[in-house]
């Protein structure tokens, strides 16, 4: 591939929309140094420096989406609580549209408090609840979905699942039913409570974690022959056009309609991987919504998730430092 060829790829990003549906959250961060262990317990004291808080799950697709130029409509269902509140204005702070973001008096807004000492990452506490939201709310979820869909000219879909209880089977299976009528790809980013209903869909993409809970079997995923007789299971099973499994520090294992091969990762300084798996979903739905090849689809995510790791924090991609990078690893 040639640098010019990237460079107009990384542009044709800017005209993409995504749809994405799934659990939203706030990521907060207690910031400080540690110098002593607590006289009270085994455990470090954190001197805290700074507190922030940014938008997280799902929304975090959101903003690596738009930080990759194109233009990001989230759905989700967060509380009505002083998190919600925050969630909403972290939103309009970065300039992402709420137009499908509900509020429940029967939920509370997911939160992830990360305590990060002498930027190292020791602790995280989460506040959450993971029932179901109610045939009211998937009502209410299924109507705007639909309607965007009706009106806008959605690119692309993304399930984004955290097993917080936003997605739910009716959800997968109406919506998927309506994007294949209309020939949208759906992309699939699942946890494990939800892993059996996604059928149908253009690409599916768990982890190894995600995968070995989902089918409920232990395997040797450094035998390549296993890999692929697992995801062709998978695909045959559900339906699925493409499977990209996230191999940590192995890379990751793309199997499509004809082909399957496996994408060493690149040598990286690893700070924090939290937020990893958000970056690869959307830059592989991007690459769907342009009906790039597979394997070109899962190098480009490849070296996106890569990069993202470097950085303490859940952050997006930085697109001018991405299609650099790309240029140096990909072309020739």
């Amino acid at each position: 591939m040639l640098a010019k060829d990237l460079h107009h790829l990384f542009e044709s990003f800017n005209n993409v929309r995504v749809l994405i549906i799934g659990d939203a959250m706030v990521d907060a961060y207690i910031w400080g140094k540690v110098n002593r262990l607590s006289p009270e317990a085994p455990v470090p004291i954190v001197t805290v420096d700074k507190k922030e808080a940014r938008l997280g799950g799902a929304a975090n697709v959101a903003l690596n989406v738009q930080a990759m130029g194109a233009t990001p409509i989230l759905c989700s269902i967060i509380g009505e609580d002083m998190y919600g509140r925050e969630f909403m204005d972290l939103m309009q702070t970065q300039k992402l549209t709420t137009q499908a973001i509900f509020k429940s008096n029967q939920r509370v807004t997911t939160v992830k408090t990360r305590i990060i000492g002498n930027n190292h990452h020791l602790l995280r506490v989460d506040e959450e609840m993971q029932s179901d939201v109610s045939l009211e709310e998937t009502g209410m979820m299924l109507k705007a979905i639909f309607s965007m869909l009706e009106n806008n000219a959605i690119d692309v879909i993304v399930f984004e699942d955290y097993d917080k209880g936003v997605i739910n089977h009716e959800l997968i299976h109406k919506v998927v039913i309506e994007a294949t009528k209309k020939k949208i790809p759906v992309a699939v980013d699942p946890k494990k409570k939800n892993f059996q209903n996604y059928k149908n869909v253009t690409l599916f993409k768990p982890n190894l974690k995600e995968l070995k809970d989902g089918i409920r079997i232990d395997f040797d995923f450094t035998n390549e022959e296993i890999l692929e007789a697992v995801a062709k299971e998978l695909k045959t099973k559900s339906s699925i056009e493409n499977i990209l499994i996230t191999l940590s520090e192995k890379g990751m294992y793309i199997s499509g309609k004809t082909m399957q091969k496996i994408i060493p990762a690149h040598v990286r300084n690893i700070a924090d991987v939290s937020g990893a798996g958000d970056t690869v979903i959307s830059v592989a739905s991007l690459c769907l919504a342009l009906k790039l090849d597979p394997v070109l689809m899962t190098e480009l995510a490849n070296i996106a998730g890569g990069m993202v790791c470097e950085k303490v924090g859940v952050v997006p991609i930085n697109k001018e430092q991405f299609l650099q990078e790309s240029i140096t690893l990909l072309c020739k």
